[in-house]
């Protein structure tokens, strides 16, 4: 480019995508030539095993059900035989209640801190429009009103997922075309460019928060599976019920509330 069509440095220049070196079209698809295949497919052999490993256990329990006659359980569970009032009976079965039902528990509280996570990891654009939908859902307070908006909560990771994801892959280099951005009457620095996730060719957006996102996304699609499941009476009398105690219960009178014993002062 000429003086006036950018204001990048020489050095910076040196390191974009479009004058480091020859530019190959295919790649921009996810096609590079690789030897040998089996090294450069084998993450997609494995992916594909993986799949056909859990269809495999699926077609097999949901045949021999059949077969004998069996239903299936309420909740996709390892211990099918423990249920809410096991939680209290020893520490074996208190650690086999909490591997079932963990998440049904703590799940929503496990989105939190994961949205925290995906704030202090990213430090940039999205991490703001991250931390102000954790105010939003927070600020509803209950349990109930949460559950209300975390539909369109789950809503907003699929999509902003889905965005940053074309922002990474970006426009072809081929044509050699930079972004407007990069012209000599844009404001922009390396700096903005990597706050505001824009794609670049010298600055690439860091492939490595869509992890992050995907993840707490994962994690608030489960999140939305147990509001449901909250629902359901079947599933409350099995892993017991997520009712919120009353804010303004007084403490002096605590005991008297709380369905479980208390083993400290219990003598």
């Amino acid at each position: 480019p000429g003086e006036n069509e950018t204001k990048v440095n020489l050095e910076e220049l040196k390191t974009s995508v479009l004058y480091s070196g020859p530019v190959d079209p295919a790649e921009w698809v996810g096609l590079r030539k690789s030897y040998p295949l089996l090294v450069y497919l084998r993450n997609n052999l494995l992916m594909l095993a993986i799949l056909a490993f859990e269809v495999t256990i699926y077609r097999h329990q949901e045949y021999y059900r059949c077969r004998n006659n069996l239903t299936a359980p309420v909740t996709k569970t390892i211990f099918h035989d423990i249920t809410r009032a096991h939680l209290d009976d020893g520490l074996v079965n208190c650690v086999k209640y909490f591997i079932n039902y963990f998440f049904y528990k703590f799940g929503l509280e496990t989105c939190f801190l994961l949205s925290v996570n995906v704030i202090g990891q990213r430090m940039d654009f999205y991490a703001m429009i991250h931390a102000f939908w954790l105010i939003a859902v927070l600020y509803r307070r209950r349990r109930k009103a949460i559950a209300e908006i975390w539909p369109k909560y789950c809503c907003f990771l699929a999509c902003i997922i889905t965005f940053q994801y074309f922002l990474c892959i970006g426009i072809p280099p081929a044509p050699c075309k930079d972004y407007p951005w990069r012209s000599g009457n844009a404001n922009f620095n390396s700096n903005i460019i990597k706050w505001l996730y824009f794609p670049d060719f010298i600055v690439r957006p860091n492939p490595v928060f869509l992890v992050y996102d995907f993840m707490l996304l994962l994690c608030a699609s489960l999140q939305r599976q147990t509001f449901e499941d909250e629902n359901k009476a079947a599933v409350r009398i099995i892993a017991g019920d997520n009712v919120e105690i009353c804010m303004n219960l007084d403490a002096a009178s605590f005991s008297q509330h709380n369905p479980v014993p208390d083993f400290i002062h219990c003598r």
